[in-house]
């Protein structure tokens, strides 16, 4: 409406119907058109326009009066019917028109709204968010966090987290209950596939993730999911994610991720401690206090938390668990076994044997344990077998070592048998990680030869005792 304005305005002016066309970008017909209707007064809104029918008519609207006669004999009529009985009375216009005029005539279904209130030590509520950062020095991140509430006494608390795994889900779930001092009897989550990866067309859950599953049995905790796109199952609850959007993320600046975390935490103190919650009234805390008599003891400690997999050990004495790989001693090669992952630590049971490694980050890193690269060596028969089973421990350090190791064998091909023999007993010394470290100056220096290493290792044990 403001471009019809602008059109009789200069109309008005004096302009010529083309110099008119060719300041507003529109054609001298439309030009034309404007100038016969009566002078724009106000602007228009979206609803005001379609009452005033402006623009082309549709062929649908001839019908309003027909369809409406139609649907309130029979309200639940299907659409399609709709059409076909209109077009037996005339009808000649297009599909889509027709099904947005049944659309806005039909009435909607209205579901009654189920207001429940958490009783004190009932309910959670937890899900996943997202949210694009944008620090003060221009840099744009994507951040994940994981929100818990506590639906009697609002009590909240929100952890950035790196990803929205179901890892990630359990053990920052467990992290907050141990900030809150207990678990209640239902948990309640927004995000079924995370946990559930199936569902009956009643809505119950068919398969459960088994790693959610589990973690769930250990504490003794029981779920309740919603349907995907069903959130208002959760009742008079407030959608989590957007209040932590809005009450935090939207309202605040951030410096970078160190100020995030630190005004995280001030806000979550303040808005448990010092704000009444709009829901109930009240501060959270006082109602916490009510709360915490009806909550159970948290059974695992965050770090005592241990996922469980079935893994089988392969013939080379390893256990492949999401692309790293963990020894296992020799006498255990072919068993299943079971790898349970905590935090920081792995430890694999196969049968009697058992071995418990630092958690390998890196995606297709592996971990070998000195005692069973002994182990695995002295089962090997015939020196060949042994040569080469200590070429691929070397191997196994990372990149810098297949890069020596090349070297070697080119330069020295009559004698890289020594070296190896040599490498292999610093690597049993050392470790992979400081060797690792030696090979690579090595190579940057172009010093092929197991006493170049021997030496490099020395250089940094004198610089770390100094």
């Amino acid at each position: 409406m403001m471009k019809r304005h602008e059109v009789q305005v200069l109309l008005g002016a004096g302009h010529s119907q083309a110099d008119v066309a060719r300041r507003t970008e529109i054609s001298e017909r439309a030009v034309r058109m404007i100038g016969n209707e009566p002078p724009v007064k106000i602007p228009e809104t979206a609803l005001a326009l379609r009452l005033r029918h402006v623009g082309r008519p549709s062929k649908a609207e001839l019908f309003r009066k027909y369809v409406a006669a139609l649907l309130s004999r029979e309200p639940d009529v299907m659409t399609l019917e709709l059409l076909r009985r209109a077009r037996l009375d005339g009808y000649l216009g297009g599909k889509t028109a027709f099904y947005g005029l049944v659309s806005s005539l039909r009435p909607a279904p209205r579901r009654p709204v189920v207001r429940f209130e958490g009783l004190p030590g009932e309910f959670s509520q937890h899900d996943f968010g997202e949210v694009d950062v944008r620090f003060m020095s221009g840099e744009t991140r994507r951040v994940h966090f994981f929100g818990s509430r506590l639906k009697y006494s609002r009590w909240v608390e929100v952890s950035i987290v790196p990803n929205q795994v179901v890892e990630t889900l359990v053990r920052t779930l467990v992290d907050h209950f141990a900030a809150i001092g207990g678990i209640p009897l239902l948990a309640v989550f927004d995000r079924p596939k995370t946990v559930a990866l199936s569902w009956g067309a009643d809505g119950k859950v068919t398969e459960w993730n088994s790693t959610f599953a589990y973690v769930l049995l250990e504490l003794g905790l029981g779920a309740e999911v919603c349907w995907p796109h069903r959130g208002n199952q959760k009742g008079s609850v407030e959608s989590l994610v957007k209040w932590v959007k809005g009450s935090f993320f939207k309202q605040r600046r951030f410096l970078d991720e160190a100020d995030l975390l630190q005004q995280l935490s001030e806000w979550q103190k303040e808005v448990n401690t010092t704000v009444p919650s709009r829901a109930t009234g009240v501060v959270p805390a006082v109602r916490l206090a009510q709360e915490k008599p009806r909550l159970r003891v948290l059974k695992v400690a965050p770090e005592s938390l241990a996922l469980r997999f079935p893994v089988h050990v392969g013939p080379t004495g390893h256990v492949l668990f999401e692309t790293r790989i963990y020894s296992m001693p020799p006498e255990a090669i072919g068993l299943p076994g079971t790898l349970y992952l905590y935090r920081d630590r792995v430890r694999i049971v196969a049968g009697r044997w058992q071995a418990e490694h630092a958690r390998v980050e890196e995606k297709g890193g592996s971990s070998t344990l000195p005692e069973h690269r002994a182990a695995k060596l002295a089962a090997v028969s015939g020196k060949r077998g042994k040569l080469y089973l200590k070429r691929q421990d070397l191997l196994e350090v990372g990149a810098p070592a297949m890069e020596y190791l090349t070297e070697v064998v080119h330069r020295r091909p009559r004698a890289w048998a020594e070296d190896v023999e040599k490498l292999h007993e610093l690597l049993q010394a050392f470790g992979p990680e400081v060797l690792r470290g030696a090979f690579e100056k090595a190579v940057g220096a172009k010093t092929i030869g197991a006493e170049y290493i021997e030496h490099y290792l020395e250089e940094s044990l004198e610089g770390a005792h100094a």
